[in-house]
């Protein structure tokens, strides 16, 4: 699987498709497992612990998944975490209180967790070394291109009925488990030396980095679950405008950001992108218009939108092969961690004190994702040098 001079091959290929799918998936959930759980009798509060559990539990789970595909196969994991969520989905559907759908979100983030890290650590292997933020920018371009139409597909199915979405969700599950049990095996791997479980199953100079991926990806989750919400609330249509806006931002800036950012260095890029993200969770504070909202999803698309690709081509520098499903557990545990929080968090202060009041405080938390990075980030990696 590894050693390709090409960027783009089968698997490649294969991997985009299967990412595209997950995400089609996933992106039909979550705008709206908040109004149906309101329409259950929960509260906004309620509503992000939907989020806020799942990938609590993707966060705290990460590390281990990650280094488990490691251990059994990452294509083992994608079929495995597929055939799961499939069967979370057809359970959605038939809960009858949010206190329910609540709960399985917990155990969904524990096969998320496991798809991600695991996805992940396959794609790099496919990506020539000296391309790694653009190949990894173009794959993630496969969950941007969902994420432009899944919340509006979810919102129409929705509007038929629940199972209907319910539906739509398990039904692709298996079809991303069909797309990875045509992926290539993972390669012959030495035996791993030692217990799973010891001082070395988590990536830690991953993890002391990645908190800056924690404190951008706090509005991330306010954003997911709540900027429907904001948008309908102002009596703005549609609903889906802002991941419209982000996603066609990704696609247009993704790869250029990426070619510059195995020219120039990741280290380089990441500041200004983290800047951006605080920049446009401010405006999204303010943006009761259509001409601020779009603008603001612009600027997240800019900012946030390219924060994983390259941050993801950084870590990957340092960090052996055979290490990195636990290297993507660990950024997997800090993106999710935030993003929990940020759904959870900013739930309560939606409640409260409205929805200005929550991007706002996003965006101060953002802002700090700044100092993390180069404070933490110079201390890990103190050289740019790069392992193969």
């Amino acid at each position: 699987m590894t050693g390709h001079d090409r960027l783009f091959s089968r698997p490649f290929f294969l991997m985009c498709g299967f990412t595209f799918t997950v995400f089609l998936s996933l992106f039909q959930l979550l705008p709206t497992a908040p109004f149906r759980i309101l329409d259950l009798g929960g509260s906004t509060v309620a509503a992000g612990l939907f989020l806020g559990l799942l990938t609590y539990a993707s966060a705290l789970s990460a590390p281990f998944t990650g280094a488990l595909a490691d251990r059994i196969g990452r294509r083992r994991m994608l079929l495995v975490s597929s055939v799961a969520i499939a069967g979370f989905a057809a359970a959605y559907a038939v809960a009858p209180r949010w206190e329910v759908l609540v709960f399985l979100a917990f155990f969904h983030g524990l096969f998320w967790s496991g798809l991600l890290s695991a996805s992940a650590a396959y794609i790099t292997g496919l990506i020539p070394n000296e391309r790694r933020a653009e190949g990894i920018g173009y794959w993630g371009m496969a969950t941007v291109l969902a994420t432009a139409f899944a919340p509006a597909l979810g919102l129409a199915l929705y509007a038929l009925s629940w199972k209907a979405l319910c539906a739509s969700v398990g039904v692709l599950n298996l079809a991303m488990a069909a797309i990875a049990w045509n992926l290539e095996p993972d390669p012959p791997r030495r035996a791993a030396p030692g217990p799973f479980f010891s001082r070395d199953l988590v990536e830690w100079r991953v993890l002391a980095p990645s908190l800056a991926l924690f404190l951008c990806s706090f509005g991330y989750g306010g954003v997911t679950s709540f900027v429907a919400m904001w948008t309908e609330k102002n009596g703005l249509a549609p609903k889906g405008l802002f991941f419209t806006v982000f996603s066609l931002t990704v696609l247009v800036l993704r790869p250029l950001v990426g070619r510059y950012a195995d020219r120039t260095g990741p280290r380089r890029v990441l500041v200004p992108l983290l800047g951006l993200t605080a920049a446009s969770l401010a405006l999204l504070a303010a943006a009761t218009t259509r001409p601020l909202l779009a603008l603001a999803a612009f600027l997240f698309g800019a900012g946030f939108g390219n924060v994983y690709p390259v941050f993801a081509a950084h870590v990957t520098r340092h960090v052996a092969p055979e290490r990195r499903g636990a290297a993507f557990g660990a950024i997997l545990a800090a993106f999710d961690t935030g993003m929990g929080t940020g759904s959870i968090a900013l739930g309560a202060i939606i409640g409260r004190a409205g929805f200005p009041a929550a991007y706002g405080m996003a965006a101060a938390v953002a802002v700090l994702s700044m100092p993390a990075f180069l404070l933490l980030d110079r201390r890990a990696f103190p050289a740019e040098g790069a392992v193969s």
